[in-house]
């Protein structure tokens, strides 16, 4: 008796079907599939829906199938026909929603492989398209597409701006998927800025959303490793890896086995187990070698440090040449693959490779460097470039970065790496004995760095940092109003807003908490910090919300000027108070400016990217 097949009833029955019902029908075993948590299954039944539906001419099926295809892509793999399937449905589509959707799908599929180039022009026509339909689905999307398209090292700034929109947009959607992207991407933000009470609110959110998604469980169980970790609270480990493995089969998740072995391996790695390093070590290499990528090379040189291994990291770390490394694509891989060519490249001593890292590292003095996605924090660049530093024989500059690096470990609890650096041997900073060293400076992309070395904030670009920034270029010495509004020969700055629509809403902020804080306890330096940017935002719109004018060119510089130095130093107090109160005293507006150094507590200000 000839075996049955199983899919031989169904497949005979699609055949007497006109091809759209064939297609839909099709459709909807994919997102049964999809539910069940049987990816395979699901791609081969929206692939089947696609061709059935391009054979009946079918455009909003055909448009269904190839965005269910898209969610299947892996990350960091050659996307094969995808790309193509999805472009042929965009050129044809013209209904705005489907060109939005196929735009934030080819968006994702080309920052998935490694191409930002190509996909920033579909995320940005994508973003564009959901904004003017208002749709808060479509513009969750978008936002989505537009985060992983521009995730490139000097794109920061418009991440943080769009993380915050896309948390918005997502708030009140029933879709749990829309809402889990929103709190991945709000984590990762806050990972890239160590702003530790964001990063446990959105691991907080994670795990809330897992009550309803096992998606979202499988997500929350990956990204409490990284934060775990952060602490050296290893012991939950292993609970955490069961937790994302049952997930994973009650799931769809395409990269769900690359994640499990990043788990594995980073908690090897940072338990010091070089056993744990030498069972994932492997699967990095031969994963890096079959699909040409080298961010995953650059990490199986770090698994092999772990296991002991010197003449294999020099191996991995030997396709990394200064050519190689100049050419790699600015993506969400590229300080990550530099991180860890750097960590190879120190460990075998080899200072070829390390001065060709460290050179295109050091222009992101202070960032905080993750695996995509938060999957696994490596550390801080400072530290890298602090044993780099030492390496290349520069011990001044070495001490520097390793101090800011243990004042950033210090400030978040990370024991492990603070250790570890530790550990390195001591290089000490050349600094006076009661000097604090500040950092202020603009960084690529448009964001400054300011803070006290180790507890330094990222902050969007206003004009008022760069004031401030001229002020202290020239301390103890007069500057022209003139000359900071853009009148003189001190400095010229671009057409900057003195008071955008994010600064005023954290001015009110601001002043809402204070007011707060006020009512319980009365306290001089808050209630002058109350009263400047009371005068501030009163100053800077007058009735109906437009700009007041004076007379004067000169006056209208001077207003200007104080305008945004009183914002940024609002900002800058938020941040540190300390460093806020310290301008606050020493820097004097008007028509001559003026930052005096205090000669009984000196500041030593490091005002150029290192």
């Amino acid at each position: 008796m000839p075996r049955k097949c199983l899919s031989s009833g169904p497949d005979r029955n699609l055949r007497r079907m006109d091809p759209t019902a064939a297609s839909a029908s099709m459709i909807a075993r994919a997102e049964a599939a999809w539910q069940r948590g049987n990816g395979e299954a699901a791609m081969a039944f929206y692939g089947r829906a696609a061709d059935l539906a391009e054979t009946g001419g079918d455009l909003d099926t055909r448009v269904a199938a190839v965005l269910g295809l898209a969610r299947g892509q892996q990350y960091n793999l050659t996307p094969g026909l995808l790309p193509v399937r999805l472009h042929a449905a965009y050129e044809m589509a013209a209904d705005p929603a489907a060109r939005v959707r196929l735009a934030a799908a080819l968006a994702r599929c080309w920052s998935y492989a490694n191409e930002p180039l190509r996909a920033r022009p579909f995320a940005d026509e994508a973003l564009a398209g959901a904004e003017r339909a208002s749709d808060m689905v479509l513009l969750a999307d978008a936002l989505d597409a537009a985060l992983t398209a521009h995730w490139g090292p000097d794109e920061l700034a418009r991440r943080q701006d769009w993380a915050f929109r896309l948390g918005d947009a997502a708030a009140h959607l029933v879709d749990p998927d829309a809402r889990l992207q929103a709190h991945l991407w709000g984590l990762t933000v806050a990972w890239e800025v160590l702003d530790l009470p964001r990063m446990h609110r959105f691991m907080r959110a994670l795990e809330v959303l897992g009550e309803e998604s096992a998606r979202a469980r499988f997500f929350a169980a990956s990204r409490r490793l990284a934060l775990e970790m952060l602490r050296d609270h290893v012991h939950v480990g292993p609970l955490l890896i069961e937790q994302a493995e049952t997930a994973a089969k009650a799931a769809a998740i395409p990269d769900s086995e690359s994640v499990l072995h990043a788990m594995r391996g980073y908690l090897a790695w940072c338990s010091d187990d070089a056993e744990g390093c030498a069972l994932e070590a492997p699967e990095y290499e031969h994963f890096a070698l079959d699909h040409g990528v080298a961010v995953v090379r650059a990490e199986a040189a770090v698994m092999w440090i772990g296991a002991g291994r010197p003449d294999k990291v020099r191996e991995m770390i030997g396709g990394f040449t200064a050519e190689t490394l100049a050419e790699l694509p600015r993506d969400s891989d590229w300080l990550l693959t530099l991180q860890c060519v750097l960590e190879g490249a120190l460990a075998v001593g080899d200072r070829e490779v390390t001065a060709a890292a460290a050179g295109l590292v050091a222009p992101y003095a202070g960032r905080s460097v993750l695996n995509a996605g938060a999957v696994m924090w490596h550390g801080v660049t400072d530290d890298t470039l602090a044993r780099a530093a030492a390496l290349l024989g520069d011990h001044d500059t070495a001490a520097r970065y390793r101090a800011a690096a243990l004042a950033t470990y210090e400030r978040v609890g990370a024991t492990w790496w603070r250790d570890r650096l530790l550990a390195r041997g001591p290089t000490e900073p050349q600094t006076a004995a009661d000097e604090v060293v500040v950092r202020f400076h603009e960084q690529p992309g448009g964001l400054w760095m300011v803070g006290r070395v180790g507890a330094e904030v990222v902050l969007p670009r206003v004009r008022g940092l760069e004031h401030l920034h001229t002020l202290l270029r020239h301390a103890d010495s007069d500057v022209p109003v003139l000359a900071l509004a853009g009148g003189g020969v001190v400095v010229e700055q671009g057409g900057l807003d003195i008071l955008d629509e994010e600064s005023r809403r954290m001015l009110r902020g601001r002043l809402a908490e204070l007011d707060a804080q006020l009512t319980v306890h009365e306290n001089v330096d808050r209630r002058q910090e109350r009263g400047a940017i009371a005068d501030y935002l009163v100053g800077a719109t007058g009735l109906v919300g437009r700009r007041r004018t004076t007379g004067s060119h000169d006056e209208r510089a001077r207003v200007a000027v104080r305008k945004a130095i009183v914002g940024a130093l609002a900002r800058i107090a938020e941040a540190d108070p300390w460093l806020g109160r310290h301008l606050h005293d020493r820097v004097r507006t008007g028509r001559l400016c003026r930052y005096q150094s205090d000669p009984d507590h000196p500041v030593r200000w490091l005002l150029q990217r290192s």
